[in-house]
């Protein structure tokens, strides 16, 4: 049961709790818009993150908007452009799943060639269940990814180097002033087209609007974060 999932607003404390940021040298495969990047290093000035990101059209506006300590490059996890051992640690925030799944394997080798000895790895991957997940599915179902990807981190453990140090289940929020909000936020990403036509978007819309309060639509998005070390 979701409802029974204890509330993180803020990822980054439970980050924070779990593994060393300061002066860190860091890295984010697939970082999006970098959110939980750019409040890291507000935090930790001294930390260094490099993130990728493989849609152009975000990477563009991530390289608008640049900040101390954060370096955008183009780039997939499954081919890291950095020697190895050049990072503490690195973070896949919900991107896992997002890559190829022949190719996911691929990346976690790649991701542990690029870390230190003992350096460590934190995939927060969303969990297949929820309201939110129920609207999600009506037009990207990404039951099949998800599942590949958990898949692979179990593969790893058992023929990579890597050593499992702890795993959290939490629900973090999500809100939505209205149905226009999520339309454009989930329903039209940079990434991916869709490709909803007339009845679909109204199906979505009445999903959508049935959790509507006198606020907008608050809804939770369940998660599975999973740490994992590089052994020495």
């Amino acid at each position: 049961m979701t409802d029974a999932l204890p509330l993180i607003n803020d990822e980054l404390d439970l980050l924070a709790n779990l593994v060393p940021l300061a002066a860190s040298q860091l890295l984010e495969p697939g970082c999006g818009q970098a959110r939980l990047a750019r409040a890291l290093l507000a935090r930790y000035p001294d930390a260094h993150v490099t993130a990728l990101e493989v849609d152009e059209r975000q990477h563009a506006k991530n390289l608008a908007a640049p900040q101390p300590g954060l370096t955008f490059l183009q780039a997939g996890a499954q081919t890291l452009p950095f020697a190895d051992a050049s990072f503490d640690g690195a973070m896949m925030l919900k991107s896992l799943h997002h890559v190829p799944m022949p190719l996911m394997a691929q990346a976690l080798g790649e991701v542990a060639r690029v870390l230190r000895p003992g350096g460590w790895l934190y995939v927060s991957e969303p969990v297949y269940a929820g309201p939110l997940n129920e609207i999600m599915r009506l037009f990207n179902d990404e039951g099949v990814v998800r599942a590949a990807a958990q898949q692979a981190m179990n593969a790893a453990l058992v023929n990579g180097p890597w050593q499992a140090a702890d795993e959290h289940r939490f629900a973090m929020p999500v809100h939505f002033d209205d149905f226009a909000t999520f339309e454009a936020r989930m329903m039209q990403p940079t990434y991916a087209n869709h490709q909803i036509d007339a009845p679909l978007r109204e199906a979505i819309r009445q999903r959508f609007e049935s959790h509507l309060g006198p606020d907008g639509v608050n809804l939770t998005r369940p998660m599975l974060v999973r740490l994992l070390y590089k052994q020495t």
